[in-house]
């Protein structure tokens, strides 16, 4: 691979890109401000224009501006919702995890920590609709027909629906990452081992104390879960050190 110069347009516009994003963070500039004409950036920071266009788009990318067409448009400071800053947050925790060769046992003692953070909120203030959502996916776990994938995709809903109980949009944002990017990284390591009816056990008592507001019980549902899933790994992982 072709090492890429210092001063390439990429660098450049990553530059760029970084240094108005961090006047957005720093309060510089503030939600529904007009950032400066390209050709005006393109001054400030003596570069071409489509240098200036790339690290627009770079920021347009992460949801922090946005373009508007017209006599009055231009790029704008934008409204970051936590919805949309959603995805990013798992990719960011998918990439990590991948890049950094984070192991088992480190990324489901984060998983559980953090969603266990959330048990005495979700027991406070869940909804009958939040209640409906995780006995829907109990029921769905159930299916005998039910493929891994899908059995998969119904735990990462069922625990994001835990997490959602909490009625904290932070923690909801904060724990995308644990849950969505890790919990199908777990999956995967466990799922050919795994008892689908201790899981769907353990998360019916999840549900049941969290029916009675029981926010103790609520967390000791989630330790089992959580030593349940340690022990599991453990094994399998030395299964499979065995066989090499």
């Amino acid at each position: 691979m072709k090492n890429t110069p210092a001063n390439s347009s990429t660098d450049l516009s990553a530059r760029i890109a970084h240094s108005l994003r961090d006047a957005i963070l720093d309060g510089s500039l503030i939600v529904g401000d007009r950032l400066p004409s390209e050709s005006d950036l393109s001054e400030q920071f003596s570069v071409s224009r489509s240098t200036v266009r790339e690290a627009l788009k770079r920021l347009a990318a992460q949801n922090l501006i946005r373009t508007q067409r017209g006599a009055t448009g231009g790029a704008f400071v934008n409204h970051l919702s936590y919805a949309e800053a959603h995805n990013q947050q798992i990719t960011t925790s998918t990439l990590l995890l991948s890049m950094n060769a984070i192991s088992f046992d480190t990324a489901c003692e984060a998983r559980y920590a953090l969603e266990r953070a959330c048990a005495p909120l979700a027991a406070r203030r869940r909804t009958a609709g939040q209640l409906d959502i995780l006995r829907a996916e109990i029921t769905r776990q159930g299916q005998p027909d039910l493929t891994d994938e899908a059995f998969c995709a119904s735990d990462v809903a069922f625990h994001r629906a835990l997490v959602d109980a909490a009625g904290n949009p932070v923690l909801s944002y904060q724990l995308a990452g644990a849950v969505e990017a890790m919990q199908p990284l777990m999956n995967m390591i466990t799922f050919t081992a795994r008892s689908r009816v201790q899981i769907i056990a353990l998360h019916g008592q999840i549900a049941d104390a969290l029916e009675r507001s029981d926010a103790a019980g609520t967390d000791a549902a989630l330790v089992g879960l959580e030593n349940y899933t340690r022990d599991l790994a453990r094994t399998v992982l030395a299964a499979r050190a065995a066989a090499l």
